[in-house]
Parts: C-alpha cells; sequence; structure tokens
C-alpha cells in the first residue's frame, strides 16, 4: 500500500487557531458528559448508595471483562430539552466473557430510572444496533416505568422496546435482563420477553402492577413479595432463572448466562492479526479542520492518523477531486473509504463515488464515510450536466449498499451531501460526530438569505416597499437559531448520531465498531435499483 505524507505544521499560526477552537468545543462537550455521569445529582446518588446499591456504570464496570473498554452509545442524549442529559439510561457496547454485547443500564437516580421520550429512542437506538451488528444484549433494569407526564409520547410507541426485544431472540441474538429493583408496568416486559432472567433476593420487584393499583382495580390487598418479589418469581412464577443473594452476585450471573452463549462471531476476523499503528500522531488531528468550517481541509491527513500504519491506496485520484476515495485497514479490518475533500460535490465525485460503493461491495469490504460537504453543487451549467441524476447515482449506491457503513461528520454535513454521504436517515451501523461539527438542510447564512430573497420578491409582486431594518432582524435571527440547531451538542442530544467523540479517539471508535460489526456477517448487495446514467 501506499504510506500517505503529511503537511501538518504544529507550530503554524492556523494550526494553532484551529486547536484552541477545537479544545473549546471539547471543554463544552466535558460539561454535558459531566452532566450525563452526575445522573439524579449528588442527593440522590447519595441516598442509592446509602441502600447499598450500584450506580449504572459501576454496574456496567463489574459486568464487563476487566481492563476491557466500553463504548458508550448517546451519552449526551436529551442535552438541550427539558430532560437530564443523558436521558436516564446508560447505553453502550463492552465485553462480557471476550463476548461483544449491547449493555443497557437505567438510572435510578433520575426520576427512578422512569422511562422519558428521550430515554425510550435511546433505548430503541441500542436495540437496533444489538439487532444490525448481531450482538447480545444485557438489560440491567431498575425503573418505575412510563414517566407519566409524558405518558401521551411514550406509551404507544414504547411497545416496540418489548416487540425488539422478542426479535433479537427469534434472529437467535440472546437477550439478557438483571432486575436490581423495580421494573414496574411496561417495565416488567423486559424481564418478561428476555431469554435468560436473573432476580436479587429482597431487592427485586417485577408486576405489572404493584399493591396499591392491585388494591383499587381488584380490592385485593397484598404485599410487593408475594406480588412480584424475586423468590416469588423464582419459585412460583418461574419468570425468573436465577436468584442471586445481591446485586455483584447478579452481575456474576449475568457474566455466567454469557458465557454460556456458546457465541461465535459471523463475520471474518481481522485480516492482520498485529496491525500498525498510524505514522503520524492523533495528537495533531486536534488542528487539521478549520476553526472555520467554510475553509476546506485535506481528508488524508485525517487517514493518516486514523489507518493502519497511515496506508491507503486512493482510488481515481485524479477524478473527481472534491470526494477522496480508496481502500486500507483499520484496527486490521479492510475498510473503504470516502471522505469529502472540498466540501461541494459535483457530478464527477458522484460518479465516482457510486462506482466505488459497488466495488466495495463486490469485495464484502465495510465502508467508512467521513463527511465534510455543503452538498451537491448547484447552478444552470450543473444542472444541464445532470448534477440530479449524478446525485441520485450516488444516493442510490449508498441506499442500497449493504456492506457496514460507519460514518463520521468531521466538519460540515449539508443538503443532499449528507444524503450522499450515508448520513443518519440512510442507517450507518454507526454515526459519530466531531465536536465542532454541523449539520442542517444548509448554513445558516445561506438559509437567512434564502428567506430574505424570498421576502424581497414577495414584497414586489404586491408592489410594496421592503423593509430593510426588519429584514436585517430576520437574518440575524434566522441566522442564531440555525447555528444553534445545527451544532454537534444540539443534534446529539436528539440522537441525530451515536455519540460526540474526541477526534483523538476517532481510530479506537471505529475500531471497536468494526469488531462490532463482524459479529454478523458482512456480505455486499446483490444488486441495485435503476441507475440514471
Amino acid at each position: 500500500m501506499s504510506i500517505l505524507d503529511s503537511a501538518i505544521d504544529p507550530t503554524a499560526p492556523g494550526y494553532a487557531a484551529n486547536r484552541a477552537a477545537l479544545l473549546e468545543r471539547l471543554a463544552e462537550l466535558d460539561a454535558a458528559l459531566d452532566q450525563a455521569r452526575a445522573g439524579g445529582g449528588e442527593k440522590y446518588v447519595s441516598r442509592h448508595h446509602a441502600r447499598g446499591k450500584l450506580l449504572p456504570r459501576e454496574r456496567i464496570e463489574l459486568l464487563v471483562d476487566a481492563d476491557s473498554p466500553f463504548l458508550e452509545l448517546s451519552p449526551v442524549a436529551a442535552f438541550g430539552t427539558d430532560f437530564p442529559v443523558g436521558a436516564s439510561v446508560v447505553t453502550g457496547i463492552g465485553v462480557v466473557e471476550g463476548v461483544e454485547c449491547l449493555i443497557v443500564a437505567n438510572d435510578p437516580t433520575v426520576r427512578g430510572g422512569a422511562v422519558n421520550p428521550w430515554s425510550l429512542a435511546k433505548t430503541r437506538r441500542a436495540g437496533e444496533i444489538a439487532l444490525a451488528n448481531r450482538l447480545p444484549m444485557v438489560n440491567l433494569v431498575e425503573s418505575a416505568g412510563a414517566d407519566l407526564p409524558t405518558q401521551a409520547e411514550i406509551f404507544i410507541p414504547g411497545g416496540r422496546v418489548f416487540r425488539d426485544l422478542t426479535r433479537l431472540s427469534a434472529a437467535g441474538i440472546p437477550t439478557v435482563s438483571v432486575v436490581f429493583g423495580n421494573a414496574t408496568a411496561g417495565g416488567a416486559y423486559v424481564p418478561g420477553m428476555s431469554d435468560h432472567v436473573i432476580m436479587i433476593r429482597d431487592r427485586s420487584q417485577v408486576y405489572l402492577a404493584g399493591p396499591p393499583l392491585v388494591r383499587m382495580a381488584t380490592g385485593e390487598v397484598t404485599d410487593d413479595e408475594s406480588l412480584g418479589g424475586a423468590e416469588m418469581h423464582a419459585g412460583t412464577s418461574g419468570l425468573a432463572d436465577h436468584l442471586a443473594e445481591d446485586e455483584r452476585d447478579g452481575i456474576r450471573l449475568a457474566r455466567q448466562c454469557v458465557r454460556r452463549l456458546n457465541w461465535r462471531k459471523q463475520g471474518p476476523s481481522p485480516r492482520t492479526a498485529v496491525p500498525q499503528p498510524p505514522k503520524y500522531d492523533p495528537e495533531e488531528l486536534l488542528g487539521i479542520t478549520s476553526a472555520d468550517l467554510k475553509v476546506p481541509f485535506d481528508p488524508r491527513e485525517v487517514l493518516a492518523r486514523i489507518l493502519d500504519g497511515s496506508e491507503f491506496d486512493e482510488f481515481k485520484p485524479a477524478y473527481g477531486g472534491a470526494l477522496v476515495t480508496g481502500w486500507g485497514e483499520l484496527h486490521g479490518y479492510p475498510v473503504g473509504v470516502l471522505a469529502n475533500a472540498r466540501g461541494v460535490l459535483f457530478s464527477e465525485e458522484a460518479q465516482k463515488a457510486a462506482q466505488f460503493i459497488q466495488l466495495a461491495n463486490a469485495s464484502d469490504t465495510p465502508l467508512i464515510f467521513l463527511q465534510n460537504t455543503t452538498g451537491y453543487m448547484v447552478g444552470t451549467e450543473y444542472e444541464q450536466r445532470g448534477i440530479i441524476k449524478h446525485g441520485a447515482l450516488m444516493i442510490n449506491a449508498v441506499s442500497n449498499s449493504t456492506v457496514p457503513h460507519l460514518t463520521v461528520n468531521l466538519g460540515a454535513s449539508y443538503g443532499a451531501g449528507n444524503y450522499g454521504m450515508c448520513g443518519r436517515a440512510y442507517e450507518p451501523r454507526f454515526l459519530f460526530t466531531w465536536p465542532n461539527a454541523k449539520s442542517a438542510v444548509m448554513g445558516p447564512a445561506q438559509l437567512a438569505g434564502v428567506l430574505s430573497i424570498v421576502a424581497r420578491q414577495a414584497a414586489a409582486a404586491r408592489g410594496r416597499d421592503y423593509d430593510e431594518e426588519s429584514d436585517a432582524a430576520m437574518r440575524m435571527m434566522v441566522e442564531q437559531q440555525i447555528e444553534s440547531q445545527s451544532g454537534a451538542l444540539f443534534l446529539s442530544g436528539r440522537l441525530y448520531d451515536d455519540g460526540v467523540i474526541d477526534p483523538r479517539d476517532t481510530r479506537t471508535v471505529l475500531g471497536l465498531c468494526l469488531s462490532a460489526i463482524h459479529s454478523g456477517p458482512v456480505k455486499g448487495a446483490d444488486g441495485y435499483g435503476i441507475f440514471r446514467m
């Protein structure tokens, strides 16, 4: 393979400015992550510990293999909403007894672990990832059920969580539940629909309706243990497969369940057993992307710091230069890469991308999309040359490609370029964002300008004078709104990605995802829709 060269100069003023701007965004990310890790706050965390109970991340730490990584997903879900950052649930991928598992852990320090609209969305996304990548799912359950004030938003779609559990089981993907406390109402169906269920003596309480509601509904007077205690479910109802003595024993039994799954990956092992690290320092990733997203950067500088040995065989390097395509390896796994080089996508880039995606599918090679695009080129000349049909060609190829896709937004992801570069709507297996990145239908200034032009034309059509002062105020308001709503934390809070990541962690995050992806088969598409030539 060809080894990439680097022109980065860490002593250059522009590099220092870029690095400083990205560090500011990282500080904002760290503050949001601190909020998520704080759970319900010191008062409720202390009360939880005083009861001899572990926090969700403490449970996960005991569950996963010692010194193994845990890739947390959607950690700032609900950021910028009326709900706590993190959405009262922790999700991620961790290794349990040598098996990569999708782990979901309720946070009972946040309103008793009640499910709100964002925790529902986050849990559903975890289920999608488990199914798409064939990852056994472990639920660490302690939830008061639905957040009643928002029940209208979660009751009907919430049923999909239980449906998804049964579909995992039907697909041969095991599900394990450990119940640490209450699992009430709909929450009772999480263990009820899991393949393996562990309950904890004198701690677990699983019932469709608690004693007060039973009394109101039927007149029966009962108690928690008789109605839904761990011993009752282990010895009478049969819902519990294992009865643990305490939380740590419950986690031990969960690890035992996973160990006995006889789990085997269906995808190929890494092609290179001992991959070489990149030739260049990943610390330098902080200074590559410009503080001004209008200024392009060479994505080869990023590839030189994430690919094994900085080796990259470029495909069609002299054609469609605004899109870099080629082959490399990442943590030993072969990958194809599509990376925006100059923002705008022309007809040549779209055609080049479609061919490259077909080649990747023909060789069963996963694809990595590195986004930094303002969209497809517009204008009379480009319309006449067929930019619509060529963009459609690329989007068709992305839509019908069946090899796993991994997407990282490095800077900008605007307009239909987001679609062609495998944005969220095109279901990449994983999608991550750098903290400086933005995504919207178009840039703030462009969007405000379009609205201004339309308003001017409307005023002229009515024969009215145009209010320039109101126009300036409108443009400022729109630009500020789009600027805030296109930011990485805002979008991640609404689960439009699987997490905002430190650029220096990009290689590690992609490597963990590639390993998880290979739990299932990796196979290219057998056919595509009609390509408009």
